[in-house]
């Protein structure tokens, strides 16, 4: 690309090896979205469970919690670009596998648990991993915000996509063949990662077996206010506002008498929301005031669980789940911006681990616990006591956010920060 024409590009785009992720990065994720709601189509066929669904969402993601700590040892340790190169190729195996599986039509309930494992022990390693790579995409430090916000936006684009034609191929041809659009996707992803240019740099070496450096890593996140209050509402938000992720199919057959492409347009909904807030985010030019939105977001997904809990209208439904889409994103992608920006750069693998384990090790629980009450109480009120609990997260958090907003900008002055800007 013309170097005249990078001006009119956001400011992480105009960075080579940034825009080779974005493009195979995104055409990869419409794939894993489509295999997402093929697999839970395909459970709920199989299993007619909301406890099935429950125990498939804590099966991808519980190695999350258990491991997510060692990936990030692994992380601050080796070159986080072959890791990726690595996570990328097992990740495509296993979508193909799952594909000639369903193709073959030899498919069983166990076999979806044992790949949606062997999944979340890849994910444990790859999503730190991940998070920590994009600050090596971008020329300039300070066009780090931009990165994430856009990844948060091509995320999301993809949240919206992936679903929409996933519902529709389900329809049409059957769950497998997303299965297998999603394993060649991969392709696309593993390409761009081999042709980014690097220029040689020394890895820091950590002293210490891993388990104390993992001690080190939890005793520098907890020790910091802003990180242990991150951390601890994102926890909230996997535990209780992710619940919907594994019920939605029930509400799309049960209470809206819908099929698959119901389905479809209601994961599309929530993806709507978040994509409107990922392109917000993108937008912004500073830092300052993502805490305002931690706070917010929860907030806002609370109100979207109960809207959608007690919705029996599909256009309703569409609109909460816009509105779940939203807060989601609001709080997942401010916190790991400003988690981003004030963590030492030799401890940036083992916090974000920390991250990934917040929303992503804490949510197989908040599957599990989501498929088990709505199987003794109902859907409806599972997502009503969700919603209330991360409203009442979010009051609570709010009245924190003072105290922490000094400490964050203290910080933000020893990094050089312009505060003035209080966008």
């Amino acid at each position: 690309m013309q170097a005249t024409n990078l001006k009119f590009l956001p400011p992480a785009l105009r960075s080579r090896n940034y825009r080779l992720f974005f493009a195979g990065q995104g055409i990869s994720l419409i794939g894993t979205w489509m295999t997402q709601i093929a697999t839970v189509w395909l459970v709920y066929h199989l299993t007619n469970s909301a406890l099935m669904l429950g125990v498939i969402g804590f099966t991808s993601q519980i190695p999350s919690l258990l491991l997510t700590p060692f990936g990030g040892v692994f992380v601050d340790r080796f070159d986080r670009h072959r890791i990726l190169i690595g996570t990328q190729i097992l990740a495509m195996v296993q979508s193909l596998t799952l594909a000639a599986l369903a193709l073959s039509g030899v498919i069983q309930i166990w076999h979806i648990i044992a790949l949606s494992l062997f999944q979340g022990i890849i994910t444990a390693v790859d999503a730190p991993a991940r998070q920590v790579f994009v600050t090596e995409l971008v020329d300039r430090r300070e066009d780090l915000a931009n990165a994430i916000a856009i990844n948060s936006t091509m995320f999301n684009g993809a949240r919206l996509i992936g679903p929409a034609i996933g519902g529709l191929l389900i329809a049409q041809i059957g769950e497998a063949y997303c299965f297998l659009i999603d394993g060649l996707s991969y392709i696309a992803v593993i390409a761009a990662l081999l042709a980014m240019r690097f220029k040689p740099k020394q890895i820091p070496v950590i002293e210490g077996n891993p388990l104390q450096i993992i001690k080190e890593g939890f005793d520098y996140a907890f020790s910091s206010p802003p990180i242990r209050a991150i951390l601890l509402l994102s926890s909230l938000v996997s535990l209780m506002g992710m619940q919907y992720a594994v019920l939605v199919p029930v509400f799309a057959d049960k209470i809206l008498h819908g099929n698959a492409q119901t389905l479809g347009f209601l994961m599309a909904g929530s993806g709507i929301g978040a994509l409107a807030g990922g392109v917000y985010l993108a937008t912004r030019t500073t830092v300052i005031g993502l805490g305002r939105l931690i706070i917010i977001g929860p907030m806002i997904l609370g109100i979207g669980l109960i809207v959608f809990a007690l919705s029996r209208f599909l256009p309703l439904s569409l609109l909460a789940m816009l509105l779940i889409g939203l807060g989601t994103i609001l709080q997942i992608a401010a916190g790991n911006t400003v988690l981003q920006t004030i963590v030492d750069d030799d401890k940036r693998g083992r916090v974000m681990s920390l991250y990934t384990m917040s929303f992503l090790g804490i949510t197989p629980f908040g599957s599990l616990l989501g498929g088990t009450l709505a199987n003794y109480i109902g859907a409806t009120d599972t997502l009503i006591i969700a919603g209330i609990a991360c409203i009442l997260g979010s009051l609570f958090f709010s009245r924190q956010l003072p105290a922490l907003k000094k400490i964050v900008y203290e910080i933000y002055q020893r990094k050089g920060i312009d505060l003035r800007t209080q966008v």
